[in-house]
């Protein structure tokens, strides 16, 4: 080679250096044939480092490049692009990973410089068989498709129409406005919920950009990066919302008035078979539950609806409509579920009427809830005494491990608002405060000086003992048990993923963490991001979080999701598979064992490879009988030479 190959050793501060000998890497690196030089710096990555390559390549006529650093999932672009400022192609680069793969996971530096010398080696063999490659480039759809429409969604739905670009807002329920419509209040300004969130729900229905698509679901995402192609199915709500006034008729005449629980009101209150799923819903249109509707469960009803609706809305034979949509980037926002209490039985959901959850007390809260914002006991009279139990269903290893970081500040809340309200005495039950946004700390001082009472002992029992409602824990800043007497039992539930995550997971072609949330592409570095290219992770869907933390995130997946449309094109790796026509047998293997559906046979029973899809994986070369699949930046003679290199 006229040129020959540059070795960079990357120090990564003591990342690597703490553990391996770079020194003497790039000294032994040096003495290798076909070797022109070999440099050792602190941060390669920086650009006193990429300097250092250019100037080589320049000044040496460098036609290979080997950099031994951190994962190529962190620099390999980085790198690449530092070779194509110097005009070489960026595919003549191998990245050797001596961080992950070696000074992370030894402590003895003899040992771990010897491995690391292995993988220098086998990288260096392998560069010399690289191939200049070009990246191909595919046209960008200018739409966004956005999944949930909650207060994530409405507000990544609303940023991204409002730079001209055609959204899909895709909600399952009969309106949106997600977890957020159902709140009273919010911490820590105590600004009305519904104030704040209605004007964008309001600016989600007058937007051009926006097509709101309610009662829908996505089944199934197919194409590419830039280049989706998503069928969703509007069930059918049995309303035309375009005829439809609102007006409430059709709800008051339902056979099945006040026979079915009211999801939005947390089962508090009973709703019927028509109904309209809250007062400043968007859509306001009324919908018709299916499982609860006598016309459509066993075709009896005289459907009185029918005839109270005077502008015809009703059609209870609708039926579902099978959508495709040609998007460019996905946007998750589906939110979350609330943990069910029954399953901590030892408080008494379920068996105590005084018992509740968090939602049902923040519906009882609200003006517009079933008891119209008065706090009552099943009785009908006001409590004079109430304990909150915090971590119910988190930070638990019988539920969930992780702490849902906002049971602690809605709990305060609900406390400031319950004292406000009634007057009673208040207790909170908590293992921590977890108070970490702005002003939330200042907010639980507030709370805490209105004259709450804080205990610092998780609970472990409520039971009913002579009459009288106890909650039974241990003070273990006093160190003695806790025996209260109380009125009512409100349970901080925490946060858990929403039903469905894993087969939208699925669907979606992307990760879940161990948690059940929608894994991020890099924890610190690309939270808004996800596995798969072009989709994007917005709010709780991703993990729980507060309010402007949700929105933050939602700003961010619409910001990504923009500059990817903006760019007008995708690139997609070089590093593909390809097919050597004379070799297929047809068999059809690689189809099946291909993860990302890149390979397809022809109609002369011919595999092809759809590039775009392609990730390089290797899989299909790996299943091929015949050996006809060839990856371009892995063929057989890079991997061979790699494993000579590793035993040399």
């Amino acid at each position: 080679m006229a040129g020959g190959i540059g070795v960079y050793i990357c120090d990564c501060g003591t990342n690597i250096a703490g553990v391996v000998d770079c020194a003497a890497l790039a000294r032994e690196a040096a003495t290798w044939p076909g070797v022109a030089v070999a440099r050792e710096y602190r941060y390669m990555c920086s650009d006193p480092g990429q300097g250092l390559i250019k100037s080589d390549i320049e000044e040496l006529g460098l036609d290979r490049v080997v950099v031994a650093a951190c994962s190529p999932r962190m620099h390999e672009p980085t790198f690449r692009a530092c070779l194509a400022e110097a005009d070489l192609n960026p595919y003549l680069l191998e990245v050797c990973n001596i961080r992950e793969q070696c000074s992370w996971v030894h402590a003895e530096t003899g040992s771990a410089t010897q491995k690391a010398l292995s993988l220098l080696r086998a990288a260096v063999r392998k560069v010399r068989l690289n191939r200049e490659l070009s990246a191909r480039s595919f046209p960008v759809t200018r739409a966004v498709l956005v999944l949930g429409a909650g207060i994530a969604g409405i507000h990544a739905a609303l940023s991204i129409a409002a730079s001209g670009k055609k959204v899909y807002l895709v909600e399952r329920g009969p309106s949106i406005g997600g977890r957020m419509a159902q709140l009273d209040k919010t911490f820590p300004t105590l600004d009305c919920s519904a104030c704040i969130l209605t004007p964008k729900m309001v600016d989600v229905a007058r937007s051009p950009n926006i097509e709101l698509l309610t009662c829908t679901e996505l089944e199934e995402l197919s194409g590419f990066n830039g280049n989706f192609t998503a069928r969703v199915r509007t069930r059918s709500r049995r309303v035309d919302i375009d005829s439809c006034t609102g007006c409430g008729d059709c709800v008051e005449a339902c056979v099945m008035k006040g026979r079915v629980p009211d999801e939005f009101d947390a089962g508090l209150s009973r709703r019927g078979a028509v109904y309209m799923p809250f007062p400043q819903a968007v859509p306001l249109a009324a919908a018709v539950d299916p499982q609860s509707c006598l016309y459509v469960t066993k075709g009896k009803c005289k459907s009185p609806c029918l005839e109270a609706c005077g502008p015809e809305a009703i059609d209870l034979d609708m039926p579902d409509e099978v959508r495709e949509l040609e998007v460019g980037a996905v946007v998750v926002a589906t939110g979350f579920d609330v943990f069910g209490a029954a399953g901590m039985p030892q408080f008494g959901y379920g068996r105590y009427p005084e018992v509740m959850d968090a939602l049902q007390f923040e519906r009882m809260l609200s003006a517009s809830g079933p008891t119209g914002g008065r706090l009552l006991l099943p009785d009908g009279t006001e409590p004079s005494t109430i304990a909150f139990l915090h971590c119910v269903g988190s930070r638990d290893e019988n539920a969930n491990e992780y702490c849902s970081r906002v049971c602690c500040m809605y709990s305060m809340k609900q406390a400031h608002l319950a004292r406000e309200k009634t007057g009673a005495k208040v207790y909170e039950f908590y293992i921590d405060i977890t108070a970490f946004g702005k002003g939330y700390q200042e907010f639980y001082r507030r709370v805490r000086d209105e004259g709450v009472f804080f205990i610092r002992g998780k609970a472990a029992d409520v039971a009913r003992l002579g009459g009288s409602l106890k909650v039974f824990a241990e003070d273990t800043l006093l160190g003695r048990p806790v025996e209260l007497p109380v009125d009512m039992v409100v349970l901080a539930t925490g946060l858990i993923p929403a039903s469905g995550s894993a087969d939208l997971a699925r669907k979606l072609g992307i990760a879940l963490s161990p948690d059940g949330f929608f894994a991020e592409a890099h924890p610190k570095l690309r939270p808004a991001e996800s596995h798969g290219d072009g989709i994007f992770l917005a709010g709780c869907c991703q993990g729980p979080k507060d309010i402007p933390d949700t929105v933050a995130q939602a700003g961010a997946a619409a910001v990504e999701a923009v500059a990817l449309l903006d760019r007008g094109t995708v690139q997609v790796d070089a590093g593909v598979g390809g097919i050597v026509e004379d070799l297929c047998r047809g068999c059809g293997i690689c189809v099946e064992c291909c993860p990302y559906g890149a390979v397809e046979l022809t109609a002369d029973g011919v595999a092809c490879v759809n590039e775009a899809l392609c990730k390089g994986c290797g899989l299909c070369a790996a299943a091929c009988l015949g050996g006809a699949v060839v990856m371009e930046a892995y063929d057989d003679g890079q991997i061979l030479a790699c494993i000579e290199g590793l035993l040399e």
